[in-house]
Parts: C-alpha cells; structure tokens; sequence
C-alpha cells in the first residue's frame, strides 16, 4: 500500500495537532495549580485578618 503525499502531510499534521492539544493540556493543569495556590493565599490572608479583627479588643470611648 502506496501512501500518497497528501495522506503523509495530513498524517503529520494531525500528529502535530495531538502534541499541540497535549501541551495546551499541560500548560491549563499548570495554570490551574498556580490558581488554587493563589486562591488557597486569598482565603488564608483574608481569615488571618479577620481573626485578628475578631481577636482584637475595641476601645469604645465615647
């Protein structure tokens, strides 16, 4: 079975396309890690300062 050159180039591409998914793949589940440490940073920050709000005593002079 002879392949012809316009299968050979169609066959290249796609495998091109499958390396190029693979590594949009990768780079997204990177991207999404970094994420939720940036989130996971947010919420810690945002309940150190709130319990040190909440711990903190108020002077009420009136």
């Amino acid at each position: 079975m002879n392949l012809k050159i316009v299968q050979v180039i169609a066959g290249l591409v796609a495998a091109i396309a499958f390396i190029l998914a693979f590594m949009a793949a990768g780079v997204f589940l990177v991207s999404v890690l970094f994420m939720a440490i940036g989130l996971a940073a947010i919420g810690w920050l945002a309940w150190s300062m709130i319990r040190k709000a909440r711990d903190t005593p108020r002077d009420r002079a009136a």
